[in-house]
């Protein structure tokens, strides 16, 4: 069983809260005073926030064919905003954009671009916000148009032409614009093609000669009717990935939906256990045997936290006692911990606990997240939060964490100047 979006936005709504990944009901919004620039103490890139996909994302990036199924936002009724693509109307425009809102605004969703902050989807009002926030790059993930992995926007429609049509003009726009107008500042991330795994890996090494880095890659991929990660079927993929260095990113709730636990459960227990739901899927891609397929290739698991992993690489050496009774990785030269160790990288939410077992999640593998422009951001405040959760750590290791592991892993240059100065940028 598990949780839709849309389903748990009516949570949400039937306890008069709000609602998150889709409500439907028009809210009053307030917007907070613009923040002052922040102090920087440390040089952050962080590995995941997301881009709220604007009005003008596929003009002139659509063949012409399709100019009246492109998706494109419309006024609704109800006075708010929606995408409306091959004559579906999607009610959401921007998943969770509720930074510089009041915590009790958080949970009403924007229903309008007007009611989000323009750094959501204005790639220029997001360097603005960076650089108040300290952030020197970003990797921004899709929002709802498209889905976390990129799974909705090739799914809605059962024109297979149009889907890969629509993918290809998000990708134009995010390398032309989001990534393009700020090489410097943005970590060009794709969303992948999943209807035909050959083609798929085609556009990968396409993309990456473009100079895109990651790739966002959905979790239980039976979920929009493809076959499962457990199968050979997506290793063209993972070959073009490997071959390409392209980081494949697994975010949590790519597959448009969150494991269930009692139907009654209240909405904060989905929200509290993000965590869990980042180890269950790092088994399941572990479990795949991609790392043994492919022993170059590079997992991020993107939004799940950290605190989890060291209790994982515990219990993987646990249940190896068992390795011949299951037989996944019996016979083969390299354990399953010692895989996730060489194949796999975390990223950090808040995880003040954590960071003192770094040594044992292993501290060349921890990246940071901010999370803009979503309810649990850490923008406006990452350097204050970092700077407390970072308190006795070596120098080295910080550095490790707030900006050298990400820069290498997505082949994403800091200047020297930006590595001994977090002011040597931006204003």
């Amino acid at each position: 069983m598990a949780v839709s979006f849309d389903n748990l936005a009516k949570a949400y709504r039937d306890r008069g809260v709000g609602g998150f990944g889709g409500g439907i009901e028009r809210q009053p919004v307030t917007l907070l005073p613009e923040p002052t620039r922040r102090e920087r103490y440390f040089t952050v890139i962080s590995v995941d926030d997301h881009l709220v996909e604007p009005p003008h994302t596929f003009e002139g990036r659509m063949p012409s064919k399709f100019k009246d199924r492109a998706p494109t936002v419309v006024d609704t009724e109800d006075g708010g905003q929606a995408w409306l693509y091959d004559g579906k109307l999607l009610p959401n425009i921007g998943l969770n954009a509720v930074v510089g809102r009041p915590v009790n605004d958080k949970s009403f969703e924007p229903m309008r671009f007007d009611e989000m902050r323009r750094g959501t989807w204005d790639i220029n009002a997001r360097i603005h916000d960076m650089n108040l926030d300290g952030v020197y790059a970003s990797l921004g993930f899709p929002s709802f148009l498209a889905g976390f992995g990129g799974g909705r926007i090739q799914t809605v429609t059962k024109d297979l032409e149009l889907a890969l049509a629509a993918v290809r003009a998000w990708n134009q726009f995010h390398i032309e614009e989001w990534a393009g107008t700020y090489p410097d500042r943005i970590i060009p991330c794709q969303i992948p093609w999943l209807h035909d795994p050959e083609l798929g890996a085609e556009e990968i090494r396409r993309n990456a000669a473009l100079g895109f880095r990651a790739v966002t890659f959905p979790e239980a991929l039976s979920n929009f009717g493809f076959p499962s990660i457990h199968t050979r079927h997506w290793d063209p993929i993972m070959a073009a990935c490997e071959e390409t260095e392209t980081v494949v990113c697994v975010h949590v709730g790519s597959a448009g939906s969150i494991p269930a636990t009692d139907p009654d459960a209240p909405p904060d227990v989905s929200n509290i256990l993000f965590g869990g739901y980042a180890m269950m899927t790092t088994v399941d891609w572990l479990y795949s045997l991609y790392p043994v397929r492919f022993p170059k290739i590079k997992i991020a698991m993107s939004e799940g936290g950290i605190g989890w992993v060291a209790g994982l690489m515990d219990r993987l050496i646990h249940c190896e006692r068992n390795t011949e009774k299951f037989g996944t990785w019996w016979g083969l030269d390299i354990s399953a911990h010692d895989a996730l160790q060489r194949n796999f990288w975390f990223c950090a939410v808040d995880d003040p606990t954590a960071y003192k077992v770094r040594d044992r999640i292993g501290v060349d593998k921890i990246c940071y997240e901010v999370d803009y422009p979503h309810g649990d951001s850490s923008w406006p405040n990452t350097q204050e939060l970092l700077r407390a959760q970072l308190a006795g750590v070596s120098p080295e290791d910080v550095a490790r964490i707030t900006w050298q592991n990400a820069s290498e892993l997505f082949r994403h240059p800091v200047p020297k100047a930006i590595q001994n100065d977090p002011n040597a940028f931006g204003t």
